[in-house]
């Protein structure tokens, strides 16, 4: 099959031999099509369709580039077919948009979804690409469900009233697993944010900032099942304290966190932001650390979805990771925080003050002991699931005795993350691609590796499971 080239200096873009047609792509359709048809009659061989999906849109993309057709002959005869592709590879993403051609076709199972949101800036690539019209651009018609909190979340999913929904990380993990709730298998098709939490404490513990002082605390956790719970033991048991008989924690939705620290109903709280920098805010708590010097890189909260929908609304789904991922790479790049501040802030979504969101986006914040402390890595939008992520949350739902028995550790990580997929969506909207599944990371220093996710467990001093 020869197909136009449009990396061929002899290949005319703009007009075609014979003048009979707009360019010389349609003056060689036109003589093909004879004997393509005849293929289509027979079944074109998929390396052909390949090709021919592949020609479409390097032809598109150079056009483009090129609108002087005889620029672009130049430009290939002088450095040569071979490095002009490499040239233009290295910044048009072929492959994404190829892998994009091949899908619009399919027509969309269901255009009307409702999504659910617990209103902090962990979901802020779910939220925003409502406002900005990624959603649209897909052809969806989203309905942002704000929602109070995880329980609630969990429920409304399982009883199908969300089609699906901003979660804690762990949660999609112990759903699937029947873990405080029936079981209904849950996936991950991103992980929404890393960092981006912090232990608050009340101004009253200004002088006491040693944990080992901390006996008899109360502290506030959004969920059982949630990151900021696990952390928080993590760093307590690091500490000497026994998270289960030592200190009391009280499980409260992230907007009544604030109001509890006021009220002096607790001491302090492991939360999301922006609960954590509105205490400061509201001068009434100060940021003791933040969740990153405890594991720089953690998952906070994913976008799950149940496998059901995910297996009868194949192109559906498939349009709305694209919508997620084009925000997730716009909150990404650390200039479009502020705008991202402006876009979160309504009371439709966040509800908070845009300058108590720009402090959380940009690093650039007031950690109310006086300082102003300029961390750009405090939050990050990376929506790759690693599996060792899931691995590392499954030791501690074990560790704290939340899931029984024998667990397999990679077969569950493996069957709820997405990650074939996520590689898949990524690389159609032109986000960098990690070739590996698992990598090795640290907490409180201490490495994770996980092969060995048992021993890891037994490691610790600390523990429930006995």
């Amino acid at each position: 099959m020869s197909l136009f080239d449009p990396f061929s200096s002899s290949s005319r873009l703009m007009r075609c031999s014979c003048g009979a047609h707009a360019n010389q792509a349609e003056h060689e359709a036109s003589e093909e099509k004879s004997a393509l048809d005849l293929r289509v009659e027979q079944g074109i061989a998929q390396g052909d369709m390949e090709a021919m999906n592949r020609r479409v849109v390097e032809t598109a993309v150079m056009r483009a580039i090129f609108p002087d057709d005889r620029e672009r002959r130049a430009f290939i005869r002088a450095v040569g077919r071979r490095t002009a592709l490499a040239a233009i590879s290295s910044i048009v993403p072929f492959g994404a948009l190829e892998a994009m051609a091949q899908e619009k076709g399919g027509s969309l199972e269901k255009t009307d979804l409702k999504i659910g949101f617990v209103p902090i800036t962990c979901a802020s690539p779910l939220i925003m690409a409502d406002p900005l019209g990624f959603y649209k651009k897909q052809g969806l018609n989203v309905t942002m469900m704000k929602t109070a909190g995880w329980a609630l979340v969990r429920d409304k999913v399982m009883n199908k009233e969300y089609d699906a929904s901003h979660m804690l990380a762990p949660m999609p993990l112990a759903i699937s697993m029947g873990a405080g709730s029936s079981a209904m298998p849950i996936n991950v098709a991103t992980i929404q944010n890393i960092n981006g939490q912090a232990i608050v404490l009340a101004n009253k513990h200004k002088n006491n900032r040693d944990p080992k002082n901390w006996k008899g605390f109360k502290f506030a956790i959004p969920f059982d099942y949630s990151i900021h719970n696990l952390l928080l033991r993590y760093y307590l048991a690091e500490h000497g304290l026994n998270p289960d008989t030592d200190v009391q924690l009280r499980v409260t939705a992230p907007p009544e966190m604030v109001a509890n620290l006021r009220a002096g109903n607790i001491d302090g709280f492991l939360g999301p932001d922006p609960i954590n920098q509105r205490a400061v805010y509201d001068e009434v708590g100060f940021i003791h650390v933040l969740s990153r010097e405890i594991w720089d890189g953690h998952p906070c909260c994913s976008f799950g979805v149940p496998a059901q929908f995910v297996k009868e609304n194949p192109n559906t789904f498939a349009a709305l990771y694209r919508g997620i991922l084009s925000a997730a790479a716009m909150a990404r790049d650390p200039k479009n925080r502020p705008l991202m501040a402006e876009v979160l802030s309504p009371a439709a979504y966040l509800n908070q003050p845009k300058a108590v969101l720009e402090q959380v986006l940009t690093g650039k914040f007031a950690d109310g002991l006086g300082n102003v402390r300029v961390v750009p890595e405090r939050v990050d939008y990376d929506p790759y699931p690693w599996y060792s992520m899931a691995v590392w949350i499954l030791t501690q739902l074990k560790r704290w005795g939340y899931i029984k028995g024998e667990v397999r550790y990679q077969d569950i990580a493996e069957r709820v993350y997405l990650l074939t997929d996520a590689r898949k969506r990524m690389a159609e909207v032109g986000m960098a691609v990690p070739k590996e599944s698992y990598r090795k990371f640290k907490v409180m220093g201490k490495e994770f590796d996980h092969t060995k996710a048992d021993a890891y467990v037994d490691s610790f001093a600390i523990k429930k499971v006995s």
